[in-house]
């Protein structure tokens, strides 16, 4: 008996803390949080494949714009822009962005009453990879020209961007994740106005450097509006919970209204 008394007390415990985080907001809150994640989606999808269809007819993307892009960018270039266009490009590399995630996930998991977060965090980043590479091989877009790359030659398909498409993803379902749990709204818009800016930055990086077209860089964007709504469905359907909804998880019931 005190065996299972004991297992019952470390499921409970691991339950509360990985599986469980609940919260209290009034039924249209919730609904606007269900209405805002099928926009996302719809929108990205619907991004995707018109950006999808112009490079498989043309190789140019929708409304042509690839090239002339890529002119303009290389009508821009300067020593002092390339240094910071490839520290950008480092820092959502395939090597930086991970470890920067990992951190962020453990120490956010660590020191949370609750791990949910993290744990979905981790789980968006997993799938956009996942994706990416899925596309990558499947479509199979050359890059642009080796000898307009200004950091090493890459020889890999291009279509979609996996730095924009990391950068997305980390940025905007972590803003997500953190403001989503505040009320004020003004401070979630200042998060999702910085994040945004990262977005930019993230694609222009890739862009200047000459590794991406710009339909590379609007693919990823639009594959990271399906992950977001994805995200903020699962999130808003596992925690969103109205006043007179049980509440699951031990932890949870400190933020039950009156408690």
């Amino acid at each position: 008996m005190a065996e299972q008394a004991r297992k019952n007390s470390l499921w409970r415990t691991f339950h509360d803390k990985f599986v469980v985080e609940e919260r209290f907001m009034e039924p249209a809150a919730r609904k606007a949080l269900y209405r805002t994640a099928m926009v996302l989606i719809a929108v990205g999808a619907l991004l995707f494949i018109a950006t999808l269809v112009g490079v498989l007819q043309s190789n140019t993307g929708p409304w042509g714009l690839d090239e002339s892009i890529r002119d303009w960018l290389l009508s821009l270039r300067s020593e002092s822009l390339t240094a910071v266009m490839i520290f950008l490009a480092v820092v959502f590399g395939p090597v930086a962005l991970p470890i920067i995630v990992l951190v962020v996930t453990v120490v956010w998991g660590v020191a949370a009453k609750h791990a949910w977060r993290p744990i979905v965090l981790a789980a968006a980043m997993l799938t956009g990879v996942v994706i990416s590479q899925i596309i990558l091989a499947i479509v199979q877009r050359s890059r642009p020209p080796v000898e307009l790359m200004l950091f090493g030659a890459d020889h890999t398909f291009s279509f979609p961007s996996g730095h924009v498409l990391g950068a997305c993803d980390f940025l905007l379902v972590t803003t997500f994740l953190v403001f989503s749990r505040r009320k004020n709204r003004r401070t979630a818009a200042i998060g999702f106005v910085g994040a945004g800016i990262g977005v930019v930055l993230a694609a222009l990086s890739r862009l200047y450097l000459g590794y991406h077209w710009l339909s590379d860089a609007m693919a990823s964007v639009s594959l990271s509006l399906l992950i977001l709504g994805a995200v903020i469905a699962l999130d808003t359907w596992r925690t969103a919970r109205i006043p007179g909804e049980r509440i699951t998880g031990e932890l949870s019931k400190a933020d039950a209204p009156g408690d």
